[in-house]
């Protein structure tokens, strides 16, 4: 019934468009000094600029520039539908086609799915050239792939390796290269040929943003974290050499923004990138996330549908996205001529902030989106920051949004949006300033074509320009506006360039929704008879208008060379890698197996970071970093990679706390409660779930305590494995004092503070802020006999030890800065020891604070028993040898203790002295210290029995193993004093603050070889020489400090 009626609705609007296209069209022209003329043929005229800029061709984005349709690839495999968790089936036939070899066309096959729904725990990845993923259709009753669980990973991935590699580049010749160049000429003889492909890059001088007037955006605060700095803006276009001469170079597409030799001129840089994937797609199925229906707001759940990257001329077409926390499809900066087509994002569940419900975004280049459809999108169509261009967004529609669509920020360039509408929303390419993370000028010679929306927001930045024609909607902006509220031909101006291009007519071109009626003010009768009939139904618009494309140009599947899933090879499933020897401790000693552990440390960020280059460039790891889709050192930690770079760099031991906030803006240490919820990227996941109840105040729903964030506690337990089987050790620390002492925007966005939960924990709200900035809540939140507060922080406790249960290599910390009083140190201990007993198991337990509230710990032999590690952090002794030991429990942080009292200088000689005296008292215990202080310190706790005492890298493990059976000792006295490890029999390691050092070993008869090792660099340098039950006087071959190892 529903089928009659809709082809029966069909023949009426047909024949009702007919009529109305017959009568008389008026159209207001455009003149010849117009920025795009439109002549009496209806084509396209440029006007050039004196510097010979224009409106660039946008016309080639999409798959193979436009040139070609998208093919229909034939089927390889067919998975069948399965009961329970397809995840493993559909990767094994995407493995499989990926094992086929390339065809003439650079295909290999498609994997198609069968109609009905296949549940996925996991995600898909396609890393292959020439693979296809085909659903049977994208309705309700084709093809649906439901992402279950609470992990965010994106559902399906197209991703090659980032393996370019890119040789030094070419200047340009010193002119002016205007905007649409392609031919790129050099001063001097190049060697770039025909085939080749290129970067041409444009930089972002300081001379530039100072033009602009970016180096003042984000100025007026304490922490200046978003005026524009140079090279983190360049526009990098990948382009690929058509024609050469001895003095120049064309390009296979043209630049859309100039190169000024004002502002540092350009370079042409030749690379290969070998593990960049083309002639892929993901095509005709639906993607549903599931979600926790009570919230409303639930982000435990799929963030992304699809994402592209290290791709290139690939496409997504005919995919329904339902239900995800952002993007339907999100293509990164690594891929390039890309469409997606007749797509529809509905239903986003999220928050309704930043970084959510970006139904579709591109930081890629040649990216076209058309025939989209979103509904209550944020930046429901966006462009990242420096997008090379050229981009565009055809036919395009964004349903009820909360925020605009367009550019994001950054200087994107070359975007068109030609016929977006944006329903209940606006279309922006304006100055942001410091919103969207210092986005500045959004865009640059980017170009609206009849646009319908609330507000079309253009501003012309310095150099540049931005352009709207036939906009039905309030103009705002310096930009340049033309024609507004008229309807102008033609239709699509991304579709008359591409036509002007390749001289022939686009099949795309045929599925454009016309806007046309008749623009008379006195009509006939006739003419008011046909409008009236024609109001009887409602408008067409995209929704209805992709479905209708996909029903008249089906995807055909040809299954004739197929085989079923079952009668492929399945590779054997590799185990999961066994456990290296767990951490124990032993006589006193931290030690993994038979040696000691060499402790050199990451510890994770704080706070900061953003993902504009200069801050990806050297990150600091974070296991709970969240960028939404993306992945990469500074942004989601592969963790895979960043063990891989802790092995690499000889780092053993990773110290993870809470971060003090959750978003960016906070880091301009602000204490007022936010505008709006634009919040700013990377994330730093707090340990608890939102509820979507309320605003916290970064405007985001309020957390719940009785909620934990699943990925959260997922991530740091994914490390927890890592650390377990390549014998790394994984420093936890529970809290995070930052929040609740010094700065007030420490506490303005904690989870525990009450404005920020809905779990009533009796913290004072209003916030008095001491001096209207210091905040002083240590003595609230450490009060355990607040009842409400004490069993919150007894589920806090026993989450972070649950979490762990079954590793092996953790040390839970209270936290590196607590300073805080004794009571909460025996209640965090009696904790533990409540859930160590109820569970029969052990774990191992590091004792920060204070010098007294240590000692009174160490006092108490029932919470004594429970310790294992002691860190010294909070005190030292000084040069002169007295004490350094600020007192516990008076609402103090480290920093502000050392501005009220002499902290001093501490030596090699204190710091030895402070380890042992601790190993001395307490042998069964290990003593870590993490005091900054002599440049040798960390050998001066090494030789006094430490453990974790982070040395350079010293290439030989058995020293560790023979430090292991060492005690520590002293020979000499002042200047001569020497730091000994040894035991008879066994060898001997010797610590001399110059290069003579004295060795004796009366009594000793074994033979040892004498090796030196450099203190500062860790080099071992080898000698021949032997040493045997004498006193010998030996000399490094170096100048200053030195440590003698004397081996068997």
């Amino acid at each position: 019934m529903k089928c009659k009626r809709f082809q029966y609705l069909k023949f009426i609007l047909l024949m009702l468009l007919c009529t109305i296209q017959g009568m008389a069209l008026a159209h207001f022209k455009t003149t010849t000094k117009s920025p795009v003329h439109i002549n009496e043929d209806k084509k396209l005229e440029y006007r050039i600029e004196a510097n010979g800029d224009r409106v660039p061709d946008y016309s080639y984005c999409g798959y193979r520039a436009s040139e070609f349709p998208i093919p229909e690839v034939p089927v390889k495999v067919i998975v069948p539908h399965v009961v329970g968790d397809a995840t493993a089936d559909i990767q094994a036939a995407i493995d499989y086609v990926s094992g086929l070899p390339l065809n003439e066309r650079g295909f290999r096959g498609s994997v198609l799915l069968e109609k009905g729904t296949y549940q996925l725990s996991g995600s898909l990845l396609i890393a292959s050239s020439g693979v296809v993923l085909r659903g049977s259709g994208c309705g309700n009753e084709g093809t649906t792939l439901l992402a279950t669980g609470t992990d965010r990973a994106s559902l399906i991935r197209v991703a090659g390796q980032n393996d370019r590699k890119t040789e030094p580049p070419v200047r340009l010749a010193n002119r002016y290269f205007p905007v649409n160049s392609t031919e790129m000429t050099f001063d001097t003889e190049h060697t770039f040929n025909v085939g080749d492909r290129v970067i041409v890059n444009r930089p972002s001088t300081q001379e530039w943003i100072e033009r602009i007037g970016a180096d003042k955006i984000g100025i007026y605060v304490d922490y200046q974290l978003t005026k524009w700095e140079p090279g983190d803006f360049d526009l990098n276009w990948d382009r690929t050499v058509v024609a050469v001469s001895s003095s120049s170079i064309t390009l296979d597409a043209p630049l859309t923004n100039s190169l000024d030799p004002d502002f540092g001129g350009g370079s042409v840089a030749k690379y290969v990138w070998d593990g960049r994937i083309s002639q892929v797609g993901v095509e005709n199925l639906r993607c549903v996330s599931t979600f926790d229906s009570s919230n409303e707001k639930d982000e435990n759940h799929r963030w992304m549908a699809i994402t592209l990257e290290n791709a290139c001329d690939s496409w997504v077409r005919r995919v329904v996205a339902e239900n995800f926390v952002s993007s339907a499809v999100a293509v990164w900066e690594t891929a390039k001529r890309i469409t997606v087509e007749d797509c529809k994002s509905l239903h986003p569940v999220g928050e309704i902030g930043n970084h959510r419900r970006y139904s579709f975004q591109t930081l890629g280049q040649q990216v076209l989106f058309q025939r989209c459809y979103a509904e209550y999108g944020y930046h429901a169509f966006s462009v990242g920051f420096s997008t090379p261009g050229p981009n565009a967004f055809v036919q395009c529609y964004s349903c009820l949004p909360y925020h605009f669509s367009g550019a994001v920020g950054g200087w994107a360039n070359g975007v068109l949006f030609d016929k977006m509408t944006v329903d209940g929303g606006n279309i922006s390419l304006a100055f942001r300033d410091v919103d969207g993370q210092g986005g500045g000028w959004s865009a640059a010679n980017s170009l609206c074509w009849q646009g319908r929306a609330a507000q079309i927001r253009l501003d012309a930045p310095p150099g540049a320009q931005n352009w709207a024609f036939g906009s039905w909607a309030q103009g705002y902006g310096s930009g340049h506006h033309e024609l507004e509220h008229t309807f102008i031909e033609p239709e699509s101006f991304f579709y008359t360039q591409l036509e002007a291009r390749t001289d022939k007519k686009s099949a795309e071109s045929e599925k454009i929704l016309v806007y046309r009626s008749n623009e008379t003010t006195a009509p006939t009768p006739e003419m008011t008879a046909q409008f009236s009939a024609r109001s009887k139904y409602p408008d067409l618009i995209m929704d209805e208008w992709i479905d209708r494309m996909i029903e008249q140009y089906p995807i055909l599947s040809d299954v004739s060379g197929a085989k079923m899933l079952q009668e492929t090879d399945r590779p054997v499933v590799s185990q999961k890698p066994e456990k290296g020897p767990a951490l124990s401790l032993q006589n006193g000693r931290l030690m993994l197996g038979d040696q000691l552990i060499p402790g050199r440390r990451n510890r994770t960020s704080m706070w900061r970071g953003s993902t504009r280059p200069s801050q990806l460039a050297r990150p600091t790891p974070n296991l709970v970093r969240f960028v939404p889709g993306r992945t990469g050192r500074g942004l989601t930690d592969d963790l895979d990679t960043l063990v891989a770079d802790m092995l690499q760099n000889k780092i053993t031991v990773m110290q993870n706390f809470p971060a003090l906030w959750y978003e960016r803006r906070r880091d301009d240490h602000a204490r007022t409660r936010r505008a709006d919820a634009d919040v700013w990227a990377p994330f730093y996941e707090q340990p608890f779930s939102r509820s979507g109840q309320g605003e916290a105040f970064d405007r985001l729903s309020k957390y719940d305590l009785t909620q934990w964030n699943p990925w959260y506690w997922s991530r740091l337990q994914q490390f927890a494995e890592l650390a377990d089987r390549n014998e790394l050790v994984f420093w936890q620390e529970h809290y995070l004092q930052h929040n609740i002492i010094e700065e007030g925007a420490h506490w303005a966005d904690y989870p525990w503070r009450s404005a920020n939960n809905i779990n009533n924990l009796g913290f004072a709200e209003n916030t008095h802020y001491a001096g209207d900035k210091r905040v002083y809540m240590a003595e609230e939140f450490y009060d355990t006999t607040h009842t409400v507060r004490k069993q919150f922080h007894r589920a806090y406790i026993r989450k972070s030890l649950d979490n762990y249960k079954n590793n092996r290599n953790i040390i839970h910390h209270l936290g590196a800065e607590y300073t805080g009083p004794v009571h909460f140190v025996a209640f965090w201990l009696d904790v533990i020891a409540e859930w160590e007993k109820e569970n029969e198991q052990n774990v191992l337990v590091m004792l920060p604070g204070t010098k007294d509230v240590q000692d009174a710990i160490l006092a108490d032999p029932k919470r004594s028993a429970c310790v294992d590690v002691l860190d010294i952090i909070q005190w030292q002794y000084r040069k002169d040898g007295s004490l350094y030991a600020p007192p516990g429990g008076v609402s103090l942080a480290g920093r502000q203790y050392a501005r009220i009292y002499e902290v001093g200088e501490t030596s090699f000689d204190q710091i030895f002295r402070a380890v042992s005296e601790y190993r001395q008292r307490f042998p069964e215990k290990a003593v870590v210290y993490s005091r900054r202080g002599d440049p040798l310190a960390n050998w001066a706790s090494f030789m006094a029995g430490g453990s974790l005492s982070p040395l350079p890298p010293i290439g030989d493990e058995k020293f560790y193993r023979d430090a292991a059976a060492m005690k520590s000792y002293t020979q000499g006295k002042a200047d001569q004093k020497q730091y000994l490890l040894g035991t008879k029999g066994t060898g001997y390691i010797i610590f001399s603050q110059t290069s003579s050092v004295k060795i004796e070993l009366t009594g000793d008869n074994k033979n040892y070889q004498l090796n030196w090792i450099h203190p500062s660099t860790g080099e071992i340098i080898h000698t021949s020489s032997t040493v045997t039950g004498k006193t010998t006087v030996a000399t490094a071959p170096f100048e200053g400090p030195a440590v003698a190892w004397l081996h068997l």
